[in-house]
C-alpha cells in the first residue's frame, strides 16, 4: 500500500483542520509528515525531516513536527528550540501517550488530531496568535516514501 493511501480523504482532510484549528490561536506552525519506513532511530529521522521540511526557518522557532513511520509502528514528535525552552519537560511525551493510546487501537488519524490539539493549545499559552501572524509552513500532510 502506498503511504499517501494511508489514510481516507476523510481522514487526511480532518487532520489538515486539526492543523488549521490548532493555528487559529497561535503563531505557531504544525506539519505531519508520514512515511513507510524508518531506517534507524525515529527521532534522529524526524530531526532531518523538521530540517529538510524547513520547519526552522519560522520566525519564532516554534514549529512542531508529528512523524510517522507506518510500516515499522514509529512515531515522534520535535518541537523547534523556541518551544522547548518554554514548554514542559514532559510536555512532549504527555501529548506522545494520549496519541499512543489512539495508535494501539489503528487509529491513527484521531490519534493525530488528538496530539494536533494538545500541541495548539499549548502553543497558544506560549505563542499567542498576532494580528499580522502569516501561516509560515504548509497545513497539508507530506508524505515520504
Amino acid at each position: 500500500m502506498s503511504v499517501r493511501n494511508f489514510f481516507s480523504e476523510q481522514e487526511k482532510e480532518d487532520i489538515t483542520i486539526a492543523i488549521k484549528n490548532a493555528e487559529l490561536d497561535t503563531s505557531g506552525e504544525i506539519r505531519v509528515h508520514v512515511e513507510n519506513t524508518c531506517k534507524g532511530d525515529v527521532k534522529d529521522q524526524a530531526a532531518y525531516l523538521f530540517d529538510k521540511l524547513e520547519m526552522h526557518k519560522t520566525e519564532q522557532r516554534n514549529g512542531v513536527l508529528f512523524y510517522l513511520a507506518i510500516k515499522n509502528r514509529k512515531f515522534a514528535i520535535l518541537g523547534d528550540v523556541g518551544i522547548n525552552k518554554v514548554v514542559p519537560e514532559d510536555f512532549w511525551d504527555d501529548i506522545r501517550d494520549h496519541m499512543l493510546n489512539h495508535f494501539r487501537e489503528n487509529d491513527f488519524a484521531d490519534g493525530l488530531v488528538e496530539g494536533i490539539t494538545m500541541a495548539g493549545q499549548q502553543l497558544k499559552e506560549h505563542f499567542p496568535y498576532q494580528t499580522d501572524d502569516v501561516n509560515e509552513l504548509p497545513d497539508e500532510i507530506s508524505f515520504g516514501k
